[in-house]
Parts: structure tokens; C-alpha cells; sequence
């Protein structure tokens, strides 16, 4: 059965972001975060192995792959052969729009303001990523907007970190946060995976 998008925004407590720079450390790092209870994956375009790694990382078994910062409506085409089930954009334009819809790729899309919210809504996406969360107003914000959007649910995504996540995570309107606490560079570099399913351990337990 295919998931939904808020299916999967409810997979798991925390959505890594995910720059891989080397190749070799996508398959080792989605198996760490798989075993650490984290199989919401999303991996980056912002580096040139992004849909590599999309590729490898979509054969790790219970990983569920997407693809981030879609900026330009040729990746989504790109991003769903390689493997990507979801995508996530920083912002929504009537370009990305008509790509999400030609590709078929479910779109997660950022919006900062409620104008954009709204606006994102009357396009027919109710899964909204409020992105940078906390310059946008953070846990007051996402109070303040369910009052008059409560058929909207968000994934918070910027300035998250382990500390703060769990605030955001007991709002009725937050499926999940996105961070990239998950994956530090330096544990990635050491090939130090055991650190890295320890963080997933402790953000899978974020969920109340």
C-alpha cells in the first residue's frame, strides 16, 4: 500500500536532513539511522552525490527515502527515478507546483508566513514544512496559525535542535521536526555510526 504523505511525516518523531559529500557513507549511514529507529530519510540535493545517494540509500531495507531542497522543477523527475518516495522544498513556486504534479512526486513545501500557508492550501497541500522554524516564530508561531488553519499539518525544519524538538513535536498541527543534529559532519567523516544511531535512539524517543 502506498503511504500518503502525512503517513510518513508520522513515521518518525525527527526527519534527518541529509548532505552526503562522500558516496560511500550513504548505505552505512541510512542502516545507522534505520537501526536507531529513524527511517524517514531525507537526503539533499545540495551536494552532486545527492541522487546517488538517494539511489543507494533506497535499497536499505525499511529506509523511506526522499529528496530536499528542490528548488528547480527538472529534480523532481530526477529525484523520483533514483528511488525518492517524497520531496521537500524550502519554499513553493507555480513551477515547482506544476513539477509536483507532473512527476507525481507527494511535495513537502515550505512556507514561512500565514499568506504562504494559505496560498500553499488553495494549491491543495495541507503538509507544510515552516521553514527556517525558528526565525519564523517557532513553537508560537505553529500555536498561533492552528487557530485558523487547523486542517494544516507542518514539519518544523530550521534551527531545531534534540534540546527544543520535543516542544515542537507536542503541537496538535506538527507531524514531525527536520533537523540535521542527526547526522554531524564528524561522525559521518569517522565513519562513526554508533554515535549516530545513538542520536536516533534518543529522537525516536522524542515522540509523546
Amino acid at each position: 500500500m502506498t503511504m500518503t504523505l502525512l503517513d510518513i511525516m508520522r513515521t518518525s518523531a525527527v526527519i534527518p536532513v541529509i548532505a552526503i559529500d562522500e558516496p560511500e557513507h550513504a548505505v552505512p549511514l541510512a542502516k545507522a539511522l534505520v537501526a536507531g529507529g529513524i527511517r524517514v530519510l531525507e537526503v539533499t540535493l545540495r551536494t552532486k552525490h545527492g541522487l546517488a545517494a538517494i539511489r543507494a540509500m533506497s535499497e536499505v531495507e525499511g529506509a523511506i527515502v526522499g529528496v530536499g531542497t528542490l528548488t528547480l522543477p527538472e529534480e523532481f523527475a530526477a529525484a523520483r527515478d533514483a528511488g525518492a518516495v517524497f520531496g521537500v522544498s524550502p519554499g513553493l513556486t507555480a513551477a515547482l507546483i506544476q513539477a509536483a504534479k507532473s512527476s507525481g512526486l507527494p511535495l513537502l513545501p515550505g512556507v514561512m508566513t500565514p499568506s504562504e500557508v494559505m496560498a500553499a492550501r488553495e494549491h491543495g497541500f495541507k503538509q507544510l514544512k515552516l521553514f527556517p522554524a525558528v526565525p519564523a516564530g517557532g513553537v508560537g508561531m505553529l500555536n498561533a496559525i492552528n487557530g485558523p488553519l487547523p486542517d494544516v499539518t507542518f514539519c518544523p525544519t530550521g534551527g531545531i535542535s534534540q534540546e527544543t524538538a520535543g516542544q515542537f513535536l507536542k503541537l496538535k498541527n506538527v507531524a514531525c521536526v527536520g533537523g540535521s543534529w542527526l547526522t554531524p559532519k564528524d561522525a559521518i567523516a569517522a565513519g562513526d555510526w554508533e554515535r549516530i544511531t545513538d542520536l536516533a535512539k534518543a529522537a525516536s524517543g522524542l515522540r509523546i
